[in-house]
C-alpha cells in the first residue's frame, strides 16, 4: 500500500496537525490570516470567513468574537484558522473536537512571520515561486528591532482609556519602527479600580494583563514624544484626540492604520516600512 506524505505543523497551543494532502476547504476566523491565505495564493480555497475579513463572495460565519460554530462545521472545513486572543474561547473549544483547528498567538514580529511560513507549509504551497519570494521578503525583516529614538503612547480604547504593554504584537511592531512603548512595563491590574490607582490589586488568577487601563495623569507623567492613534479596534474622534493631546501637549499625534500595527503574517512585511515613514516625520 502506498503511503501519502504527511505534513505536520504545530500550532501555538502545542497541538500537532497532520495533513496527508493540502487543505482544500479553509475557514479563517482572523482577518489577518484571511489576508495571509490570499497572499499565499490559496484564496480560492476559502469557504468561510468572519464579517471583518476582506474576502468578497466567501460565506461569513459571524464575527471574530461571536463565531457561529454550527455554520463553521456545516462548511465541512479541512482546516480552520483561529487566534487565541482575537477569537472567543468558548467557540474555539466547541470547534476543537469537531474540525482541524490551528490556533495562533504571536506576540512578536518574528512569531507572526514564522506563522506565515507555517501556513505555507500547512497549505502545501511552500515551494510555489511566488510564495518562496513572499517568505524571502519576510526573512529580510531583522531578527531584532533597532534602538529606540522616541517613546509613544498607543491607546486602543477611550472609556476606559486602554493601551498595550510590551508583551503584545502591536508593541513589538512599534519597536521595529524605532519607537518604544511608553507603557511597555505596565501590567493590567484587577479590578478596574486598581488599574486606575483607586484600590488595592487582587491576584489576576491567570487573566490577561497585557492591556492595562490607564489614567490621563499617568499619560501626563510619562510625557511621551508621540501619541499613536490606530483606527482599530476603536476609532478615535477629534474630541478624543484633543483630550489625549491636552494630557501630553508636547507629543506629536499620528494617526495610523490599525492593520499596520496589529495584523500579523503577510501584512506585516510592508506595514513596518509604512509605519517607519509615518512615525519618523
Amino acid at each position: 500500500m502506498r503511503h501519502l506524505p504527511t505534513t505536520t505543523v504545530t500550532d501555538d497551543l502545542g497541538r500537532a496537525l497532520r495533513f496527508t494532502r493540502p487543505p482544500q476547504r479553509i475557514v479563517s476566523l482572523v482577518p489577518s490570516d484571511t489576508h495571509s491565505v490570499i497572499a499565499l495564493g490559496a484564496g480560492p480555497r476559502l469557504v468561510g470567513v468572519t464579517t471583518y475579513c476582506d474576502a468578497p463572495g466567501v460565506a461569513t460565519v459571524g464575527g471574530t468574537k461571536d463565531v457561529d460554530v454550527e455554520a463553521v462545521v456545516a462548511l465541512a472545513p479541512d482546516l480552520v484558522i483561529a487566534n487565541q486572543e482575537e477569537n472567543a474561547r468558548k467557540p474555539l473549544e466547541a470547534l476543537a473536537g469537531r474540525v482541524p483547528l490551528l490556533v495562533s498567538l504571536p506576540r512578536r514580529v518574528g512569531q507572526g512571520l514564522a506563522h506565515l511560513a507555517r501556513l505555507a507549509r500547512a497549505l502545501g504551497v511552500a515551494d510555489d515561486p511566488a510564495v518562496r519570494e513572499l517568505i524571502r521578503r519576510s526573512l529580510a525583516v531583522p531578527a531584532e528591532p533597532p534602538p529606540a529614538h522616541a517613546r509613544a503612547f498607543v491607546p486602543i480604547w477611550m472609556d476606559p482609556l486602554m493601551t498595550i504593554n510590551a508583551d503584545t504584537f502591536g508593541s513589538d511592531v512599534l519597536a521595529y519602527t524605532g519607537v518604544a512603548n511608553a507603557f511597555g512595563e505596565r501590567q493590567r491590574l484587577y479590578p478596574l479600580a486598581a488599574d486606575l490607582g483607586k484600590a488595592a490589586a487582587i491576584d489576576p488568577a491567570g487573566r490577561d494583563q497585557r492591556y492595562p487601563r490607564v489614567t490621563l495623569d499617568e499619560l501626563r507623567a510619562r510625557a511621551p514624544e508621540l501619541i499613536v492613534l490606530p483606527d482599530e479596534p476603536y476609532v478615535f474622534s477629534a474630541d478624543d484626540e484633543a483630550v489625549l493631546h491636552a494630557a501630553a501637549p508636547s507629543a506629536r499625534v499620528v494617526r495610523v492604520s490599525g492593520k499596520d500595527l496589529f495584523w500579523y503574517g503577510a501584512w506585516t512585511i510592508d506595514a513596518i516600512a509604512r509605519l517607519v515613514e509615518q512615525l519618523a516625520n
